[in-house]
């Protein structure tokens, strides 16, 4: 025999080999998965699936159609509780043939998962009762199946549900995620974050969350890679009308209504260090923010401390740093109400620009800047109103410095807000008013100037405020001086603080006693 018949023969004998070889392997490997995805299943899930498909030369595993189900599923399905998916497709690729077949474990380079659809029934309203539980349910049992470098997700839902009420608590859908550069092991399992990855991107649309039983969140839509998060569409809004969210109060407590159209953070950086978490960010620009701020007075009054803005930072318990915020072409209206037949006074800033700069928490520093604040709007709609403020976190006085400047106003627009209040209107214009004020938590001191022209005052009857109450008008109006006769008037104040109420009742305490000064 000719050493070439030889070498044919022999690499006849190799190929058949290797036919025979992966013919063994893949009747071999799919005998062996529905073992491990059945009888070898550690997590507390039966995961079934409608076809599989083992391609040995390009180590590709094909799944169609699978389900996931708790394995204590009642056969009630009105009671069902605990998470249920179903999975259009899922690929694997670049598994390792040897741990598969041998090991009984699916490590592969990349796993792709094509339309999941997600619902969590949950037995109370919580979104997650322990965030241990995704380690151990979750993470723990399933990297025992599977351990893949690289996850990637398309077109997926998420429902959580609860069964209380059979209402939502957490719903969004079109999710793309990529994971990329996975790590699970018994340290990292150990930590806040029971993974470690290289890079991640997370898209997703129409997010709805209830984190409690008074507001919900809604956005429109969230895009977030390493390093930035963009929201469109976000809002913060009540979950009822004004009239029942103040009967469901125990006291007295402001109302939120906030929309916005989108937000970036910028140059991100958060994670757990030593079990603690950390936030940092370069900068958080918000446009468009549409915010009222609604109280009532008919609750209670709630009589505990209002901590100032130092002590409020200063308290986080994990270091917060964002260099820069700008909240740009914004709203903000505050109304408040005594009773629900007047209707509320309001304070209306429009075209509200504010930048903050090094806004920190004080954990763990000996030492920082000071956080400054700049306001620029419209008051009222009719005048420019700028407004300087500074503090530093770590002063135990909680001592602040705030200025600012009133120009043009027509003091007939403040009618919105002291007529349902105090029964009260003016005319006239302040052509100027600027106010200096230094304080902290106990007390204030400043003074604040005054040119202004042609004021005067109009008191309406308590139980017709229709109608003027003509005595006291012209009572009020003797005692005002109704002009400043071309000169700015000055007066200095001392204020003390009433510990139960906020940052900003002291502040305009503070500038309600000096316009008493200089008009009285």
């Amino acid at each position: 025999m000719s050493i070439y018949k030889k070498i044919a023969i022999g690499l006849i004998s190799v190929f058949f080999f290797v036919i025979l070889v992966n013919i063994g392997l893949n009747y071999w490997i799919k005998k062996q998965l529905p073992l491990i995805i059945h009888e070898k299943n550690k997590t507390a899930y039966n995961i079934n699936y409608e076809k599989i498909e083992v391609l040995l030369w390009s180590r590709t595993i094909n799944a169609q159609t699978l389900l996931v189900h708790p394995k204590n599923q009642p056969q009630n399905s009105t009671t069902k509780t605990g998470l249920y998916s179903k999975i259009e497709s899922i690929t694997i690729k670049k598994f390792n043939i040897w741990n598969l077949a041998f090991h009984d474990i699916i490590q592969a380079e990349s796993i792709i998962i094509n339309k999941p659809r997600v619902i969590l029934y949950k037995k109370n309203e919580k979104l997650i009762n322990n965030s241990n539980s995704i380690k151990t349910q979750i993470l723990e049992p399933f990297e025992k199946i599977i351990a893949v470098s690289n996850i990637y997700l398309n077109d997926g839902s998420v429902d959580v549900v609860s069964l209380t009420n059979n209402k939502p608590i957490f719903r969004t859908k079109n999710i793309i995620l990529k994971l990329e550069g996975i790590l699970i092991t018994d340290a990292t399992l150990k930590e806040k974050i029971p993974m470690h990855f290289q890079k991640y991107v997370l898209v997703c649309d129409s997010l709805y969350y209830k984190p409690n039983a008074f507001y919900q969140i809604n956005i429109g839509q969230i895009s977030t890679e390493n390093n930035f998060l963009k929201l469109k569409k976000f809002s913060y809004l009540p979950e009822f009308n004004r009239k029942e969210f103040v009967r469901k109060l125990e006291k007295e407590k402001d109302i939120f209504t906030i929309k916005l159209d989108s937000a970036n953070l910028n140059k991100m950086d958060w994670g757990f260090k030593n079990n603690r978490f950390f936030f940092k960010a370069n900068s958080l620009v918000a446009h468009h923010v549409d915010a009222n701020i609604y109280r009532n007075k008919i609750p209670k009054d709630d009589l505990s401390k209002k901590p100032l803005y130092n002590a409020l930072l200063r308290k986080i318990k994990f270091p917060l740093q964002i260099d820069t915020i700008q909240i740009l072409k914004s709203k903000l209206v505050y109304e408040e109400e005594i009773d629900f037949a007047k209707g509320p006074a309001t304070l209306n800033f429009d075209r509200f620009n504010m930048q903050i700069a090094n806004l920190k928490s004080g954990f763990g520093l000996k030492k920082t800047a000071d956080v400054k604040i700049k306001v620029n709007c419209q008051f009222m709609k009719t005048s420019p109103l700028n407004v300087d403020w500074s503090f530093n976190v770590l002063d135990q006085k909680d001592s602040f410095h705030i200025q600012g400047t009133i120009s043009n106003f027509n003091v007939v627009a403040m009618e919105r807000f002291t007529k349902p209040y105090i029964n009260t209107s003016f005319t006239g214009k302040f052509n100027k008013y600027h106010f200096d004020f230094y304080g902290n938590d106990a007390i204030s001191k400043g003074n604040a100037t005054l040119d202004y022209e042609d004021l005067k005052v109009k008191l309406f009857k308590k139980k017709h405020p229709e109608k003027e109450a003509k005595l006291k008008t012209a009572v009020a109006n003797l005692l005002l001086k109704n002009d400043s006769n071309d000169k700015t008037k000055k007066a200095d104040v001392e204020v003390e603080r009433i510990q139960e109420k906020s940052f900003y009742n002291f502040l305009w305490r503070n500038i309600a006693e000096s316009l008493k000064k200089i008009l009285i």
